[in-house]
């Protein structure tokens, strides 16, 4: 059998599963059909197959169908399990409790923010974020920093692409806006969600390097207005730069041990 063929109801289905993953809203039938170039009555058939099996629910409130549960718990066990999960933990649990506001860590993947570990931080605000969850890069800050931080390559195939969903007043919407964000992301070393995704919600975020000086991931705090201020700002960027740097410095010693453990097996 060739290693080109493949079968093109499967194809459409994933599409669907892609599509419904970038939407914040979901979408219903007609939308999809559209959205995809197929015809509606084959959407129909592919998103009833897809909602029987478990990996996309009906919205009890509208048309729109939305990912389940248990398309992210399918990535789950492997994104935790990702080294790099594990070992931002500890330096994520004394960012949380230092600055008292819950901390993300997040990797570029498909044009979007993944998130790959997540530390509550104390108090009753909670934040609709899991582990294995998307998110867009343009309106968020770690999405600005893994933006900032990439190669120039993909940055610029990205700004060139980008679709940009306004999800509140302040959501930059043109690519222009965004160049001029990443580059003051640069300059000062951090990226700023102010508003831009949600209302209220105010977010923090720096690069995360590995040892040899390459970006890995983005590394936020997220709060409310009331608790990240203005003035409040440059303490916790620091503090989230010194979880950085712990980061870093506990990659490097994995690192060293995993090299050196053949050795000490001998």
């Amino acid at each position: 059998m060739p290693t080109t063929t493949t079968v093109p109801s499967v194809e459409r289905a994933l599409q669907i599963l892609e599509v419904l993953d970038s939407s914040r809203r979901g979408m219903n039938i007609a939308e999809l059909g559209r959205k995809l170039d197929i015809p509606r009555s084959t959407a129909h058939v592919l998103v009833l197959t897809l909602e029987r099996c478990g990996y996309v629910t009906k919205s009890a409130n509208s048309r729109n169908y939305m990912l389940s549960m248990k398309v992210f718990n399918l990535g789950r066990e492997m994104v935790q399990n990702q080294k790099l999960s594990e070992i931002a933990l500890g330096p994520m649990k004394w960012l949380s409790a230092q600055a008292r506001l819950t901390s993300h860590l997040a990797v570029l993947e498909n044009d979007q923010a993944v998130y790959v570990q997540k530390v509550e931080g104390p108090g009753f605000i909670r934040f609709d974020t899991t582990v294995g969850k998307r998110t867009n890069l343009h309106c968020t800050s770690v999405g600005k920093v893994l933006l900032a931080y990439c190669q120039e390559a993909h940055r610029k195939e990205f700004l060139s692409k980008m679709t940009y969903a306004r999800y509140t007043r302040k959501t930059i919407t043109t690519a222009a806006a965004l160049r001029l964000e990443l580059a003051k992301t640069v300059e000062r070393g951090y990226a700023l969600d102010d508003e831009e995704e949600e209302l209220e919600v105010r977010c923090l975020a720096v690069p995360v390097f590995n040892p040899r000086g390459e970006l890995v991931a983005a590394l936020s705090v997220t709060g409310t207005l009331g608790t990240i201020v203005d003035q409040n700002i440059p303490p916790i960027v620091s503090l989230l730069q010194r979880a950085s740097a712990r980061i870093c410095n506990y990659a490097e010693a994995r690192e060293e041990h995993e090299r050196m453990e053949p050795e000490i097996k001998e």
